[in-house]
């Protein structure tokens, strides 16, 4: 595909576009972006305050967006807050037309979710399973709905295993004592006990990779249920390289670590690129006219981490779609969102 930038998406005039995480780094780019382009924008955030800010940011620079960008409050660590912004949607808008499920947590001091769920997987995937299957709906209102959920590089060398259940508060056992995890390769119930090394605190990076992971398998899952029940949705994944994002600076290790901060720094200023082109693949994927759902787009640079959108590659557990099927279940079970639209 040649080098997209955003100058070449089309007039989003009267068309409503939802983007997660939008009040800082990828998500403030793609909302203002989609803004700049005549989308009735709304800025789903978690802080109302930081949302407003950042409504305020996108319409001083883009005065003809004032009245067509809103703030939605939502949690994503929260399922009844989830329930209760779709809810508040479906008062606002008839119809969405473009979600993008582009918020995330990384390495994060707290361990849980509202709910009990390790909070990186119960955020950016269980977080946006449950957001995408309340705005379905609302969705499938639109002519020609799209859903772009945001994974990463490191869903490359994430392991397939899962804690669906619950934790108490001291992690030793799930709230209802049985073991739900799921080994996703094997498609054998597996136990992560305390002790275990998946289980320690230093190996919350690679529960953020498994998180990410899980997001790419969603979409595809998404977009392979729409198809089969003949909907026009087109669900869509991407990454956006290595990109400075404020993503790592805010994880407990370069919180609490000036060195690796600035490294961090240092190592995305020679490698990666601005938050701005890191949204171009969420930009691209929730407006390019040739891509029909199913795709995983990403940066086409030197192994992926900066540049123009075009076709990134997944791992063969990302393309399983066994695997995806049962993280499907799963996290039907855990959400309590079932998608009834996809089967009818």
């Amino acid at each position: 595909m040649p080098h997209w930038t955003p100058e070449e998406m089309p007039d989003l005039t009267g068309r409503v576009a939802m983007v997660t995480g939008a009040s800082s780094g990828i998500g403030f780019q793609t909302a203002l972006e989609l803004a700049r382009h005549g989308a009735r924008t709304l800025l789903a955030v978690r802080d109302p305050a930081r949302g407003a800010h950042a409504l305020e940011r996108i319409t001083a620079v883009v005065p003809s967006a004032r009245g067509l960008v809103e703030v939605v409050p939502v949690d994503l660590a929260s399922l009844d807050s989830i329930e209760d912004a779709a809810a508040d949607l479906a008062d606002r808008t008839a119809a969405v037309d473009i979600l993008v499920n582009n918020a995330g947590v990384m390495v994060p001091d707290g361990r849980t979710t509202v709910d009990g769920f390790e909070l990186q997987f119960g955020t950016n995937h269980l977080g946006h399973f449950a957001l995408t299957g309340r705005l379905l709906p609302l969705l499938l209102a639109a002519e020609a709905p799209r859903v772009v959920t945001v994974s990463s590089l490191t869903h490359r060398h994430a392991k397939p295993i899962w804690d669906f259940e619950p934790i108490t508060a001291d992690t030793t056992e799930p709230v209802s004592g049985k073991p739900v995890t799921v080994d996703l390769a094997t498609v054998q119930p597996v136990t992560v006990k305390p002790g275990h090394p998946e289980s320690d605190g230093h190996h919350r990076v690679a529960r953020y990779g498994r998180s990410k992971l899980a997001n790419l398998l969603f979409a595809r899952e998404l977009d392979r249920r729409a198809k089969h029940a003949r909907l026009s949705l087109a669900s869509i994944a991407v990454h956006p390289g290595y990109a400075a994002t404020g993503l790592f600076t805010k994880t407990s290790f370069s919180r609490h670590n000036r060195v690796i901060a600035g490294l961090a720094q240092l190592v995305t200023r020679a490698t990666g690129q601005s938050s701005a082109t890191g949204a171009w693949p969420s930009l691209y994927a929730a407006t390019h006219i040739d891509l029909f759902g199913g795709e995983y787009i990403g940066p086409r640079g030197l192994g992926e981490m900066r540049g123009a959108p075009t076709h990134a590659f997944m791992s063969a557990i990302a393309r399983d779609e066994a695997v995806a099927a049962v993280l499907w279940d799963q996290s039907v079970v855990a959400t309590g969102v079932g998608y009834e639209e996809l089967s009818r």
